[in-house]
């Protein structure tokens, strides 16, 4: 590890212009990523570009330098390296994957156990509890002190991806770090009180309807939560609205597996939105989640996703019908 981190931090050194991208519909550890990274390269007077193709979701947009994140992907000419986080394939880019393809150098820093292996440089360590927590490894081997910014962007990465410590994934090095970010000035409070403790109307609304949509299997080890594109219109949410909810199903007494189904947009990458899209088709993204018995991200490499063992998920075309029907049908399987 130690040398790939020395070959990544000597490309990002003599390249002019770096592009910082990850997966579509970012989570907190994406974002803080991102914006570490992004905020460390900047500090060193590296010119850097930080892309997502959605929309940054409401409860981190309290993120100092959140702005500095574009929809506008930059042009092929002006880059010549590119870093993708907390990615486990390139197609979860998004329409950028085509520019990340043509570029001679892209690094892939991650630590989801189901890394499609993607790019020239791999750092990727499935024992990280976060991406946050590798590019805190990164940042440091660079000689770049962090600042209070760059630390409330790991310190949420880590904070968020750990389910605020309460997943298996907590670790020794989760604390250290954290701690660390305290001192260099992150405020555990306020990152607690955006991400957890501070809802839009519509989001409450929303959860509403995913609670009235749940659904338990026969022998009552899955739970199944469903959200339509109609929910999100009635509701004025997104999909970016859907953080979080998938832990409600989780949490109901004798189940191994969550799944929540929610319809999502098509990309320019993938075709027309929801307003442009023709009768019966239909885009879904299920999310998996277990409680630690049942390996979901296998389940969610079969449908050409991944994750982590107790955190998964996967993009779909099936009709809703026979999508919550296979769904139902693992139950046997648990």
């Amino acid at each position: 590890m130690n040398q790939i981190i020395d070959q990544i931090r000597s490309l990002l050194e003599q390249s002019e212009h770096i592009l910082l991208t990850t997966h579509t519909n970012p989570d907190g550890d994406a974002i803080g990523s991102l914006l570490a990274l992004g905020l460390a390269l900047l500090k060193s007077n590296r010119n850097a570009t930080l892309y997502n193709e959605s929309p940054i979701p409401a409860v981190y947009r309290f993120l100092p330098s959140v702005e500095r994140i574009t929809r506008r992907p930059p042009r092929r000419r002006r880059v010549d390296a590119a870093v993708v986080l907390d990615c486990g394939d390139l197609s979860r880019t998004g329409e950028i994957e085509l520019l990340l393809r043509s570029l001679p150098a892209v690094v892939n820093i991650d630590h989801h156990a189901t890394n499609t292996g993607f790019g020239h440089l791999r750092m990727v360590d499935e024992r990280a509890c976060a991406t946050a927590e590798m590019v805190h490894r990164l940042i440091t081997a660079m000689g770049i002190d962090i600042d209070a910014d760059m630390a409330t962007a790991i310190y949420t990465g880590i904070f968020t991806d750990t389910g605020s410590f309460r997943f298996a994934n907590t670790s020794r090095a989760s604390f250290e770090i954290c701690n660390r970010m305290v001192a260099l000035g992150a405020d555990p409070y306020k990152v607690a009180k955006h991400v957890y403790g501070t809802y839009s109307l519509g989001r409450i609304k929303l959860l509403n309807r995913a609670l009235d949509s749940i659904e338990i299997s026969d022998n009552g080890k899955l739970s199944l939560m469903t959200l339509t594109r109609d929910m999100f219109h009635e509701t004025g949410t997104h999909a970016e609205d859907v953080d979080g909810m998938i832990n409600y199903a989780r949490r109901i007494r004798n189940v191994k597996v969550a799944v929540l189904i929610h319809e999502i947009e098509k990309s320019a990458h993938g075709g027309n939105g929801w307003m442009g899209r023709p009768n019966g088709c239909h885009r879904y993204h299920v999310s998996l989640r277990s409680d630690g018995t049942v390996d979901v991200a296998g389940i969610a490499a079969a449908f050409g996703g991944g994750g982590h063992a107790s955190a998964a998920g996967f993009n779909t075309d099936s009709g809703i019908a026979e999508l919550k029907n296979g769904m139902l049908d693992l139950a046997d399987r648990l």
